[in-house]
């Protein structure tokens, strides 16, 4: 990523739009405006940019539609849902769908600001960090920087929010990681009352990594304290 980055943001509201580029530019990124989901598409084939603000109303489809399309082209790409459609059910769905996180319109600018930079954050690695090339428990073998597990020599490829989930439970396997240092590690945020996020990135990742060979899950939770790779 480079020193500025780059956004795309996909809203069929023009004005809208406008308004939230000039003052994520304003913030120190690089945002282009497109309204549809077929132009949107035609620019990624193009150029991919460095996070997505995506909206579920779309002329030409649903932007949730869309949101399958780039996570098939695009895995790892950091998006973010922004629509006027706030409700609960709304929101779990597309983050089962692969957004990284979701937010309601209206919204302050500042709160938008603070999330696209959480989420950018996850996708680079801190200097002085080190991120292992390689995590093996069991026969689960997991790849940080590429989002890649692979599981009996199955591939399996992570959205960007799903891989920080899993290497989170992967350094201490077997042992619970309260949701609070889970949703400020995975999401770049602190969690928030009745906030579902977290939750359905787990319910994805556990559906994704499947069970064990003996049928038991390998993503596990605690009622109360969080969740955990299980071992057999």
């Amino acid at each position: 990523m480079s020193d500025t980055p780059v956004l795309l943001i996909i809203d069929d509201d023009v004005e809208l739009a406008e308004l939230l580029a000039n003052w994520l530019n304003q913030e120190g990124f690089q945002a282009n405006c497109l309204h549809d989901a077929q132009g949107a598409i035609a620019a990624l084939q193009q150029h991919v940019p460095d996070g997505v603000v995506l909206d579920v109303m779309l002329p030409d489809g649903s932007g949730l539609e869309l949101l399958k399309t780039l996570r098939g082209n695009h895995p790892t790409l950091p998006i973010l849902m922004l629509s006027a459609r706030g409700e609960p059910l709304d929101r779990i769905l597309g983050l089962e769908l692969g957004a990284d996180d979701y937010l309601a319109k209206p919204c302050d600018p500042r709160e938008l600001t603070a999330r696209i930079r959480a989420i950018l954050r996850r996708a680079t690695t801190p200097a002085g960090i080190n991120v292992p090339d390689m995590m093996t428990v069991g026969d689960l073998v997991f790849y940080p920087q590429r989002g890649d597990v692979e599981i009996n020599q199955k591939k399996i490829t992570l959205t960007l929010t799903e891989s920080r989930f899993l290497e989170a439970l992967l350094k201490q396997p077997g042992e619970p990681v309260n949701k609070a240092e889970l949703t400020k590690y995975v999401l770049g945020r602190a969690p928030e009352p009745y906030d579902r996020n977290l939750d359905v990135h787990a319910s994805n990742l556990r559906k994704k990594l499947g069970v064990h060979a003996n049928g038991s899950a390998r993503i596990a939770s605690i009622r109360s304290r969080g969740y955990y790779y299980a071992m057999i």
